[in-house]
């Protein structure tokens, strides 16, 4: 699927009336035939992290739904997105929750009609090879006697491997800022070992530089406005970051800084210790996202 069937996907999502309810966004999209619900997917999973509406996140919601509670519609979406999508690696995000979730609850009920469908279908047992687990020992058998692991390890590792390994050890806090907003803008099907890295070096500077881990995010604060990508930052190194050691720092920036002050409100901190959590709780107030 090209760029302009995508942008038309996407305008169907904006133009469809705002749910009420996730019961709403069930209704409607039960009702899309199966091949319109496929592109629907595709343009989902390609759609960075930037880009995200109410309508995409409910849309997101209903597929992660949809193997648990009608695994034979879930089956036929991935018939048509096997059938229908040349792009390698949108395809390949049918295994990171889709057919995983539908064989974890619904393998044994669904294995008889997989192995038909995979006899004459390769991409299905391409698929198949990246199933590592099945409802039981039986049904893992089965998966594994008509899957083709060893072509899904090589597109796997293809699709992991970076063009250009990122050294971010060896990047200034501008650059790395810059980085963190580039990786985790990109949608989980553009993530490679580059991300994984960065998520690995967060947690290094945590551990071992946890100023250098405020610095980061202050960096990120100058560049960066989108609420989704800023949500990210606080629910996950700022919060990961405060700490009795780091507490006297935060304070400062929040004194020297009224948008980091504010951002403060996105984090939460209920396990925190008492000390801390009073802390924390002159410096949010009522300012919580």
């Amino acid at each position: 699927m090209g760029s302009t069937e995508d942008a038309k996907v996407l305008a169907l999502i904006a133009a469809a009336p705002e749910p009420g309810t996730p019961d709403d966004t069930d209704v409607f999209l039960n009702a899309m035939p199966i091949p319109d619900l496929a592109s629907l997917w595709c343009v989902l999973q390609r759609l960075n992290r930037r880009d995200q509406t109410s309508g995409a996140w409910a849309a997101k919601l209903y597929f992660d739904h949809l193997p648990h509670r009608k695994p034979d519609r879930a089956l036929d979406l991935a018939l048509e997105v096997l059938r229908a999508e040349s792009d390698k690696a949108t395809v390949m995000q049918l295994n990171d929750k889709f057919m995983l979730a539908l064989m974890y609850a619904h393998g044994a009920q669904m294995i008889d009609r997989i192995e038909r469908e995979a006899k004459d279908n390769a991409r299905l047992r391409w698929l198949l090879g990246g199933i590592h687990f099945g409802p039981d020992e039986a049904c893992q058998r089965r998966i594994e006697a008509v899957a083709d692991s060893r072509g899904w390890r090589a597109d796997a590792i293809a699709r992991r491997t970076p063009q250009h390994p990122l050294d971010y050890g060896a990047m200034s806090v501008e650059q790395l800022a810059q980085a963190w907003v580039a990786q985790y803008s990109k949608s989980d099907r553009d993530r490679d070992d580059n991300f994984s890295a960065m998520m690995d070096y967060e947690r290094e500077l945590r551990e071992e530089d946890p100023d250098k881990a405020i610095d980061l995010i202050v960096g990120i604060l100058k560049i960066e406005v989108n609420p989704v990508l800023l949500s990210l930052l606080a629910a996950g190194p700022l919060e990961d970051v405060i700490s009795m050691e780091t507490i006297e720092r935060i304070e400062r920036e929040a004194r020297a800084d009224q948008r980091f002050h504010a951002f403060l409100g996105g984090v939460w901190y209920y396990r925190a210790s008492d000390e801390l959590k009073a802390r924390l709780d002159a410096l949010v107030g009522d300012n919580r996202w």
